[in-house]
C-alpha cells in the first residue's frame, strides 16, 4: 500500500497528515484555514487520494504559514509514499474547465522540484482567504515531493473558479502520474535507473 503518515509541528503549527495514493477519495481536512478545507477535499476527490489533514496554526497572525506548512506535509507524503517510484507512470497533464475558468496542469516526478506557476487572479482575497496562498501551497508541494508542476490559467475572471480548477487539475494530473503503468509495472520510468 502506497501511503503514509506526516506529523510536522514548528512554533507556527502543528500539523497531522495521512495519504493514501491509492484510495477512493475520502477527506477528512481541518486545517484551521475553511478555503482550504474546500480546496483539499477536492483535491483528494479528484485524485482519488484518501487524505486526512489537522491542522492547529497561528491564524491569528494569518493563514500563511498553515497553508504553507500543510503544502509541505503533502509534499513530503507524496515523495514518501512513492518510495523509488517503482512502475509508476510519472507524468500527468489535464487542461481542466471549471465555469468559465481553464487550467493546465502538467506533472513529471521526476525528482526534481520546480514550480511554473501562472494564475492571474482578479481579487486579492477569496472570502478571507489570500489568493496569493494558491501559488505558496503549491511551492511547498513541490519543494518537498520533487516533482516538476506547471500550472497555466488559460482562462478565468472568477477567483473561486481559478482556485478550484487549479487544485481539481493538479490533482487529477497527479493522479495520472502516480498510477500504475501494467506494461511497466517493475520499472523505474527514467533511463539513469532512479528518480
Amino acid at each position: 500500500m502506497r501511503s503514509c503518515e506526516i506529523t510536522r509541528k514548528t512554533a507556527e503549527t502543528d500539523i497531522r497528515l495521512s495519504l493514501n495514493l491509492d484510495g477512493s477519495g475520502k477527506a477528512e481536512i481541518a486545517s484551521g484555514v475553511g478555503f482550504l478545507d474546500h480546496m483539499l477535499t477536492l483535491f483528494a476527490r479528484h485524485g482519488k487520494f484518501d487524505l486526512c489533514v489537522t491542522c492547529k496554526g497561528d491564524t491569528y497572525v494569518d493563514d500563511h504559514h498553515s497553508v504553507e506548512d500543510i503544502g509541505i506535509a503533502l509534499g513530503q507524503a507524496f515523495k514518501q509514499a512513492l518510495a523509488e517510484k517503482r512502475g509508476i507512470f510519472r507524468y500527468g497533464d489535464i487542461t481542466l474547465p471549471m465555469d468559465e475558468a481553464l487550467v493546465l496542469a502538467s506533472v513529471d516526478i521526476s525528482g526534481r522540484a520546480m514550480l511554473c506557476c501562472d494564475l492571474q487572479f482578479l481579487t486579492e482575497k477569496i472570502g478571507d482567504f489570500d489568493t496569493e496562498l494558491v501559488e505558496e501551497f503549491f511551492q511547498a508541494f513541490c519543494s518537498n515531493a520533487s516533482v516538476t508542476l506547471h500550472i497555466r490559467q488559460l482562462a478565468g475572471k472568477n477567483s473561486h473558479h481559478i482556485a478550484e480548477a487549479t487544485f481539481k487539475a493538479v490533482s487529477r494530473a497527479l493522479r495520472k502520474a502516480v498510477a500504475i503503468d501494467p506494461e511497466a509495472k517493475d520499472e523505474i520510468p527514467s533511463t539513469k535507473g532512479v528518480l
